[in-house]
């Protein structure tokens, strides 16, 4: 990763139909090669391969853009991937590519180990056991992701945040796992990730908790604050200069003083 912005006051002044669409195609590939990828390292009898899976973690998805969201704004994190993708050629991934798999992959696991006998109830003491192996696993794909992503866009909504005078919190795990990787990752230079790029190219749930609900601090020091207007200069930045887009964004959000 190179840089990081935090987005917020964000309003789309264009038809977002189109580029809904756009980010749904791209978002459903990238779904696609995360359910590949992880049902390739499950046998038939529902065990993991750990070892296999740590040393290929999603390999067919390049990505340049990481995007942190919401459950709840899954179909705006849609249509910024498809504003990105018509506007700049850019490929965004989107969290819950990951994340949203977990439950599929949890029951899966759990149906063959983890339910008591009769199959009505399933073991409390298994279901931890499971739960924090296949969470740690998914938030290790994700940081992964981010390190190999050239930037990260956290989508700073009142669906993800609740902020008070004090703090700034989130009641989603993932949310607070991705944005405080963002200040333990590499950063490396944007010639970095799209020397990688050219390499790769030339060789071819979340449902809310009713009555449990965890509040996680979240630090966005190491993401740049911007908004949607700066996504506009964006846009009107790179359709002058053309170039690499995201070069074009560094110039209209610098580093923060």
């Amino acid at each position: 990763m190179f840089r990081g912005f935090n987005l917020s006051n964000l309003s789309f002044k264009i038809d977002t139909a189109p580029l809904l669409k756009q980010g749904e195609a791209v978002n459903a590939s990238h779904q696609a090669a995360v359910k590949r990828t992880l049902d390739a390292f499950v046998s038939a009898e529902g065990k993991i391969d750990g070892s296999r899976l740590q040393d290929h973690w999603f390999p067919q998805i390049r990505a340049d853009v990481f995007i942190s969201h919401s459950h709840n704004d899954e179909v705006l994190a849609k249509t910024i991937a498809g504003w990105m993708k018509s506007t700049f050629g850019l490929e965004a991934f989107i969290d819950s590519c990951v994340w949203g798999y977990a439950d599929d992959l949890l029951k899966q696991i759990d149906d063959k180990y983890c339910i008591n006998p009769g199959g009505q109830t399933y073991s409390y003491e298994k279901r931890n056991g499971s739960t924090g192996h296949i969470h740690t696993m998914l938030s290790t794909a994700l940081g992964m992701m981010i390190d190999n992503t050239e930037c990260l866009m956290f989508l700073n909504t009142p669906n993800a945040i609740t902020s008070d005078a004090a703090v700034s919190k989130t009641q989603s795990p993932w949310l607070f796992s991705e944005i405080a990787m963002t200040h333990i990752v590499r950063r490396k230079k944007p010639a970095d990730h799209r020397q990688m790029v050219k390499l790769a190219e030339s060789t071819q749930r979340q449902e809310a908790l009713a009555s449990l609900k965890i509040e996680y601090e979240v630090k966005t020091t190491s993401l740049t604050d911007i908004t949607g207007e700066t996504l506009g200069q964006w846009q009107t930045r790179f359709s002058a200069a053309g170039g690499e887009p995201l070069d074009s964004l560094y110039k209209v959000a610098p580093h923060s003083a």
